[in-house]
């Protein structure tokens, strides 16, 4: 984290570490890319809202799968390898969505630009860790730079060529991507450290740990407000393709501070548990507001902006919880977790076009706030099981990963 230290070659590193930082952002993007026009998608393709919330689910589901495995693949066949295989992936899957004639198309290629990052991802973090010059605090100020970037631009970019055609934030990607793909291909060279092989069933056995089911599960209902404020506002908003883009630029830069910034001070000074108990309300509070004022375009892009403040916060801190939560490999707990959490962030999406088609748009907001207070009741309830955490120590290519798999999702 930022706190960790700055060392003054930061901004000094082999080529090899600027290749996969440039992937990074990229990959970063895609997270709120498609956002700005899912309004344009669901006009041209004549798709209904739930239709077109399908292309996060697709995606995120996917996404969520293929982190029970990426540990298992990456640990046989090498960092670069899997890079690659994640980028190719994310390429290929990219340029059928911009060449897609319908939306049902545009789901199914969505789900396999979800492996594409899955893969990509879990193993960036450890390439430049391993590869960066002045030490691992070096290494997380680039990721730290690299996510941030990657998590504000990405909205930005999707409403300005979004104004152009719902295709071009599709084929910005490829364009984007396939010079990433380059650059690892020819700047990233090893040697790398040595992968002990992690068993198949390693993120299925993990979750059998009470402290980390109590977790997943609690990240799952947080994963339901994460993803309606994201995904279903775009359609309460009315706004151009920029208008979105702006909107969740804001939202994106919001979401980067306080995750890279502002939580790391609060886990220096309080529990854990406690900034969980105390951030789940206030979030849901944020979404009670929005389903109040869902009809006042400006009230609602503050609470948009205001939910990224937050929901900043959850996502390091929750997946802080994890890395302290057993004595498992990191990798392993945070493949186990994030597979979890992923499905509610593939369910909210679709679920919350379809309650305001039912009831309006006030509806998904309420049903998003409830949820993220289930969130908070399965924390008090399972407080016992997650008694521990607070007490352990990370090294900086630990706490990295906290900031990286917490924001990635």
């Amino acid at each position: 984290m930022s706190s960790i230290g700055s060392a003054p070659s930061v901004w000094r590193q082999p080529a090899q570490v600027w290749a996969v930082a440039f992937a990074c952002v990229v990959a970063f993007m895609g997270i709120g890319l498609v956002d700005p026009i899912l309004p344009a998608i669901a006009d041209s393709l004549k798709a209904t809202p739930v239709q077109t919330e399908l292309l996060f689910t697709s995606y995120l589901l996917v996404t969520g799968v293929a982190m029970l495995f990426t540990s298992w693949i990456s640990s046989r066949i090498g960092p670069k390898a899997t890079l690659l295989l994640g980028l190719a992936l994310i390429i290929v899957f990219a340029l059928f969505c911009a060449l897609s004639g319908s939306v049902d198309a545009i789901i199914g290629f969505r789900a396999g630009w979800g492996l594409g990052n899955a893969l990509f991802i879990s193993t960036a973090l450890a390439t430049i860790v391993g590869a960066a010059s002045g030490g691992s605090s070096s290494a997380i100020i680039l990721y730290e730079a690299a996510l941030g970037l990657g998590i504000a631009i990405g909205p930005l970019l999707g409403g300005i060529l979004g104004e152009m055609s719902w295709r071009g934030p599709f084929f910005g990607v490829v364009v984007l991507m396939a010079i990433g793909f380059l650059a690892v291909l020819t700047l990233l060279r090893g040697p790398f450290g040595k992968r002990e092989p992690v068993a198949f069933s390693a993120p299925f056995r993990a979750l059998r740990r009470p402290a980390l089911g109590v977790l997943a599960v609690t990240a799952l209902f947080y994963n339901i407000g994460f993803f309606v404020l994201l995904a279903f506002s775009p359609f309460p908003l009315k706004f151009s393709a920029i208008g979105i883009g702006l909107t969740f630029f804001g939202w994106g830069i919001a979401l980067a501070v306080t995750s890279v910034w502002v939580a790391p001070v609060l886990l220096r000074r309080l529990p854990i548990t406690r900034i969980i108990v105390i951030v789940l309300p206030l979030l849901a509070i944020v979404l009670f507001v929005a389903g109040i004022l869902v009809a006042i375009p400006a009230a609602l892009v503050v609470c948009i902006i205001v939910g990224g403040l937050l929901l900043g916060v959850m996502n390091t801190v929750l997946t802080e919880a994890v890395m302290e939560a057993t004595d498992l490999p990191r990798s392993v707990a945070s493949s186990a977790y994030s597979a979890v959490r992923f499905i509610g962030g593939a369910v909210a999406p679709p679920l919350a076009a379809l309650l305001s088609h039912l009831w309006g748009d006030t509806v998904p907001y309420v049903f998003a706030g409830v949820s993220v207070l289930i969130a908070a009741l399965v924390v008090l309830l399972g407080r016992k099981a997650l008694a521990h955490i607070g007490t352990g120590s990370h090294d900086a290519a630990e706490d990295a990963e906290a900031i990286l798999i917490g924001d990635a999702a």
